[in-house]
């Protein structure tokens, strides 16, 4: 039995895949102030246009340069492992494959765009990019690329984080990167919300806002701002990882997976792997697709398909998502990298399509699912990939039940080293489950309305 099923580097996926190019219906997009679609160069004080030039593309394969796939393959292509341990514990007869992000340096999924991002902004002529982070997986990251490539790096975490896990900011400064906790003193956004509410645990809302101006605002106008997922860009350069794991499955015997789940924050390590897989959907293939958000923030379970804001201060495009509203603060979970309010459209467009199921689990189950993984396959996993796992537990359980045998692959998008301080409070019985109320979606989601309405489009074959 292939434990570990891996890839030689002359095997690395050459190209990135774009769905856009494959949606049986296009998303919405993205308007501007007027209401009217956005043109490119309405992009360019924020990103560099040659990833403005990809956030627009549809075409299906986009090259990957050889100076990216350089840096890429000190950890590329990850391996593809079974979970055979967890299996036998389940005595279930599906096969559990995942795809084991946690081995890049920063340790997760997220340096697959950052290091992208960080290559066509130095392309560009950009000295410094500005962003935002929940949990600090996508900020060191971020730091990581730039110091390989040669750029500064200022990184907004958002409060509750940036106190409950200090190691990432340390990982950061590592890095040579400037982390500060958002909301900040240091623009009109960070004081704005301090003013109104000076206890915030922040969000990634807010944090947004903060690396946006920062960036607008430079005079020299050799600043940029990167965003960890939500974009299309971003989703695209993810790909990779799907891409890599359709190859490790043909090795391992498998044709395709039955079922394919990631965690779900802002879309993009979810999309990495499902995507080539949601192309084999549209295509015939019978695969259940499925995006795992918590329960304190369930944009994709119970949030309105609506055009909204990207960040706080409205200062992003109009994006057509499922959304909690741009004002919403949500719990201080410890899945901090799971707390944004909005997702990606191209999720979110899969969804209305019916090609994507998402699911939203409590906070106490997924940490028994943790426990649970670290006594059978033995690592300890990032809260947020703790979801994934949740679902994984009761699909394998749900073969059992049925007798079947399934194929069911997930992504390990990052581990938990650097969040112990969750697993702490999980342990000695200080968290709690968290159901968002109605009326909190209801409130934050009112206003809205006042904006231009997102109808749902969709072929109504899946």
């Amino acid at each position: 039995m292939e434990i570990k099923i891996n890839l030689k580097e002359r095997d690395i996926p050459r190209k990135w895949y774009n769905l856009a190019a494959d949606l049986p219906t296009p998303m919405l997009p993205p308007l501007g102030p007027d209401g009217k679609p956005i043109t490119p160069d309405m992009l360019a004080p924020v990103f560099p246009m040659n990833l403005i030039e990809q956030e627009v593309s549809t075409k299906r394969w986009i090259p990957i340069p050889g100076e990216i796939l350089d840096i890429l393959y000190r950890w590329r292509p990850a391996p593809l492992k079974r979970a055979v341990n967890l299996e036998k514990y389940l005595k279930t007869p599906a096969k559990i494959y995942y795809k084991d992000e946690s081995i890049s340096p920063p340790g997760s999924h997220k340096p697959n765009t950052a290091v992208p991002q960080a290559r066509y902004n130095k392309q560009f002529g950009i000295k410094k990019i500005t962003t935002e982070t929940g949990a600090g997986q996508w900020g060191c990251a971020l730091a990581f690329a730039c110091k390989l490539i040669g750029l500064e790096c200022k990184v907004y975490m958002v409060r509750i984080s940036f106190d409950q896990k200090p190691f990432r900011k340390i990982m950061m400064q590592v890095w040579g990167a400037n982390c500060v906790a958002s909301p900040s003193n240091e623009t009109n956004a960070g004081r704005k919300i301090l003013a109104e509410m000076p206890d915030t645990p922040g969000s990634l809302g807010i944090a947004i806002s903060e690396a946006i101006e920062s960036a607008v605002t430079d005079p020299t106008g050799q600043t940029r701002y990167s965003l960890g997922s939500v974009l299309n860009h971003v989703l695209l350069h993810q790909t990779i990882i799907g891409l890599e794991a359709k190859k490790q499955l043909k090795l391992a015997g498998e044709k395709l997976p039955d079922v394919v789940i990631g965690c779900a924050g802002g879309g993009s390590n979810f999309a990495g792997l499902a995507f080539p897989f949601v192309a084999d959907k549209i295509n015939g293939a019978n695969i259940k697709i499925i995006p795992v958000e918590p329960t304190a923030c369930p944009k994709m379970t119970r949030g309105p398909f609506a055009y909204d804001f990207g960040d706080t201060a409205c200062t992003t495009p109009l994006l057509a998502m499922y959304t909690l509203g741009h004002a919403f603060i949500p719990k201080p979970i410890h899945a901090g990298g799971l707390r944004y309010h909005g997702m990606a459209p191209l999720v979110c467009q899969g969804i209305n399509e019916g090609l994507i199921e998402p699911k939203a689990y409590q906070q106490l189950q997924c940490y028994k699912s943790a426990m649970l993984w670290a006594s059978t396959e033995g690592s300890i996993c990032a809260p947020e990939t703790s979801h994934a796992i949740a679902a994984v537990i009761d699909e394998a359980e749900k073969a059992r039940e049925e007798g079947k045998e399934k194929v069911i692959l997930f992504n390990y998008s990052g581990h938990g080293l650097m969040d112990l301080l969750g697993y702490d409070a999980f342990l000695s019985g200080k968290l709690t489950d968290y159901t968002l109320p109605q009326e909190e979606i209801d409130k934050y989601t009112e206003p809205l309305k006042n904006l231009p309405k997102a109808e749902v489009k969709k072929t109504g074959k899946w």
